[in-house]
């Protein structure tokens, strides 16, 4: 019954995955989707702010203004949250750690606004994964050599290597399967309750964007920037 249910009711439910147009590149033909559309307002809202925050500093006065007071509540949270972890490392990662802090939040928390989440698409985290991936590993050459990374690939015994290399390369995606099926999750039950209790879906289903949205969009943020930070500072670590 509850089978019969879901698949009468299938035409109303709504997951937001939709082609806004397409054009043919190279023969094949390409989707713009509303993945791509939430992306690119989510990047205009963080280029605006910071034009405006930029703005603001330049322009400062004696007595802050409200836009000021917020950019720089922002920029201290994240200076202290990426202080805490990557100690000295953190000057040259603050830029990295907070733009895609602040990119993941937003993004998640866009359902709030009427939007489906980027990163309820998984070629987004994927991509955010392979960027961190991209860093630990620079950063595990740069810091501890040839020599010092082949030394962790046979810890404890040589034998192990390959098991070790498995762990590196399910880095990005373990990273980015846990905020990419944490946001979709958040999103696929809203819209099953919008498509299949349209009729009482009034008022109350805010408090599920309160927790999908806010509140788990909040912990999936922080919890994906605390696994990259921990990684990059474990790579930037040496045993001198």
């Amino acid at each position: 019954m509850g089978q019969g249910i879901l698949l009468s009711a299938g035409a109303d439910i709504d997951f937001m995955i939709h082609g806004v147009f397409s054009y043919e590149l190279f023969g094949q033909t390409v989707w713009i989707t509303t993945t791509h559309v939430c992306v690119l307002i989510v990047m205009l809202v963080i280029i605006g702010f910071c034009i405006a925050a930029n703005r603001a500093v330049k322009h400062a006065s004696d007595v802050p203004g409200t836009f000021q007071n917020v950019a720089e509540l922002v920029v201290e949270m994240l200076d202290n949250m990426i202080g805490g972890v990557m100690g000295k490392f953190s000057p040259k990662f603050r830029n990295y750690i907070g733009t895609i802090f602040i990119f993941i939040l937003l993004s998640n928390i866009s359902g709030l606004f009427g939007l489906r989440p980027p990163t309820a698409d998984y070629g987004v985290t994927l991509a955010l994964g392979l960027i961190t991936f991209t860093l630990i590993h620079f950063n595990k050459f740069k810091h501890q050599k040839v020599k010092g990374v082949i030394a962790g690939l046979c810890d404890p015994w040589p034998f192990w290597a390959p098991i070790n290399i498995i762990g590196d390369v399910a880095v990005p995606v373990s990273i980015s399967l846990r905020l990419f099926a944490n946001v979709l999750s958040g999103t696929v039950m809203t819209a099953l309750v919008y498509g299949l209790l349209s009729k009482i879906a009034i008022v109350w289903p805010a408090a599920l964007h309160v927790y999908f949205d806010l509140f788990s969009g909040a912990i999936q943020t922080y919890v994906f920037c605390m696994l990259t930070m921990t990684y990059i500072t474990d790579a930037c670590t040496t045993e001198e």
